[in-house]
């Protein structure tokens, strides 16, 4: 068994009826296009690549902040046209779904859980990512950058979702691999996971006060958990 309750002792066994995912980094692995998005930027304007922990750092963060922050001398909107220009290019050639995720959504599927996906990222490469995999089918709502002007961890999307299923915030759960999603799921009210699979969080963050309710360490422990 390697769920881990990180210190909390409540038992949520039973009283879950909706399961909301983060999409990259949780679902799907998109790391390598991410880095390669970063690095065509870095190149263009810089003339040299960064180091990829520089990156890594920024996972999670909305692309126009990080954007301002990295290059704040280069125009924003310009320096994103252009990430997303090479990512739009090698999506579809440079992610995958992470082992067991499929089954896990399967699974719930059979017993009737309400699923929700929950990203930072743009509509169009998300029903891409999800539609390349045969994954669309199992989300009952997709609430992506696109739905909203707040951003995790701002609780607004994870609230979107939870309207449009008809869902409360107690009855729920949220995985996700970075600190803006346990926040954000911590924010809304509802129970948080951080997957072991892609973890971009530091060990004081995991730990700390704001940490995950739990951690799991394969797709398929989140059947033991609810």
């Amino acid at each position: 068994m390697t769920l881990e309750n990180n210190g909390k002792n409540e038992n949520i066994k039973g009283t879950i009826d909706t399961v909301l995912f983060d999409f990259d980094g949780t679902i799907m692995d998109t790391t390598d296009v991410i880095i390669g998005s970063w690095q065509h930027t870095f190149m263009t304007f810089e003339g040299k690549e960064r180091p990829v922990e520089e990156i890594v750092k920024t996972f999670g963060e909305i692309l126009s902040y990080t954007m301002s922050k990295v290059l704040p001398e280069v125009d924003t909107q310009v320096a994103i046209e252009t990430y997303r220009s090479y990512h739009k290019d090698n999506f579809g050639e440079r992610i995958s779904v992470f082992e067991g995720v499929p089954e896990l959504l399967a699974e719930l599927k059979k017993r009737n859980i309400k699923m929700g996906l929950v990203t930072s990222r743009l509509s169009g490469t998300t029903w891409e990512g999800l539609r390349q995999y045969g994954l669309d089918p199992f989300f009952d709502v997709v609430v992506s950058c696109d739905d909203t002007d707040k951003h995790k961890p701002d609780p607004t999307p994870v609230n979107i979702a939870l309207e449009r299923l008809g869902s409360k915030a107690e009855n729920a759960i949220m995985l996700g691999d970075t600190m803006f999603d346990i926040l954000c799921a911590r924010n809304a009210g509802v129970h948080s996971v951080l997957v072991g699979w892609h973890v971009a969080m530091s060990p004081e963050d995991i730990n700390g006060p704001d940490g995950p309710d739990y951690i799991i360490q394969k797709a398929e422990d989140l059947l033991s958990l609810i």
